[in-house]
């Protein structure tokens, strides 16, 4: 299959598995402290890459680890706490919607600190798929007036350091593979994840059913949502642009509504629109960088 074709079914398909994400993360903050939503989603994560990963671990070269420690941070560990602890004061569907913020902020680091090029046509892309998301931001807001909307920092925030990090794994990993540079990162991430569980009194609440229910939507995220889909985001990246491959966060949106409205979370006229201008800006962001050299 070309690369052309194989990229926009990784794209799809990390939108249906992203999109999901936050619905999963809603139900395990039911019997779930946001730290241990997140401290559990690593190390699920971790326990599954490292089954299937460690003999890739051998591969990656004594200088690249700096890399795969500051990739671990910007785009696993700091955003999946702070998710959690946005989701604890936000709806799921608000969150995702957020995050479609990546490819601007991916865009713009790019271009100002790490040197990549783009295109008029690629700018277009992503500030029509910023007006769509902004639209159903904003009509979210009108319908859910409860909200303490200042923890929707916290998404732009992750959506920053999601930013960062694509950027770094195309301008410094790109010779690694996808399962080393994820396995590499969870092995980092693995024991500072440990410690956050061991000290946020999980041992103290296992017990319980609702707790142990939500730990089952969590390890559903820790495998699926964060362990093969880091390793086919990676490849994305590798494959296609940094900008080509957060625009999955167009589309995650559109997944995690879908999801709410089995939740009971209810989809407006103008988010119906919002969702089309955002696949808009997906098609037109899709063209590929070329890297800047100096």
């Amino acid at each position: 299959m070309e690369s052309k074709q194989l990229k926009w079914i990784y794209l799809v398909g990390l939108a249906l598995i992203w999109g999901s994400s936050f619905i999963l993360i809603k139900k395990g903050l039911i019997g779930l402290s946001a730290l241990q939503v997140g401290s559990l989603r690593i190390i699920f994560a971790a326990i599954f890459l490292l089954l299937i990963g460690f003999k890739s671990l051998s591969k990656i070269p004594k200088e690249k680890w700096k890399f795969i420690a500051m990739t671990s941070m910007f785009g696993t560990f700091v955003p999946a706490f702070l998710f959690a602890i946005a989701q604890t004061e936000i709806d799921s569907s608000v969150t995702s919607i957020l995050n479609s913020l990546t490819p601007l902020n991916t865009l713009i680091l790019g271009a100002l600190v790490f040197g990549v090029g783009f295109e008029r046509r690629q700018v277009w892309g992503v500030f029509i798929g910023l007006v769509g998301s902004l639209l159903l931001v904003f009509n979210g807001a009108m319908n859910h007036p409860n909200q303490n909307y200042y923890y929707a920092i916290l998404v732009i925030i992750a959506s920053i350091c999601y930013a960062i990090n694509v950027n770094l794994i195309k301008k410094f990993l790109s010779d690694l593979s996808p399962v080393s540079i994820t396995t590499g990162n969870f092995l980092v991430l693995l024991f500072p994840s440990l410690a956050i569980l061991y000290f946020s009194g999980f041992s103290e609440v296992i017990h319980v059913e609702k707790v142990q229910h939500a730990v089952v939507f969590i390890m559903i995220l820790g495998v699926l949502g964060t362990g093969i889909a880091n390793i086919v985001f990676f490849k994305l990246i590798q494959m296609s642009s940094p900008v080509f491959a957060t625009s999955v966060t167009y589309l995650i949106p559109v997944v995690a509504f879908f999801w709410g409205l089995l939740d009971n979370e209810m989809l407006t006229p103008v988010q119906f629109v919002g969702a089309f201008i955002i696949l808009i800006g997906v098609y037109l962001s899709a063209k590929k960088n070329k890297i800047v050299t100096n």
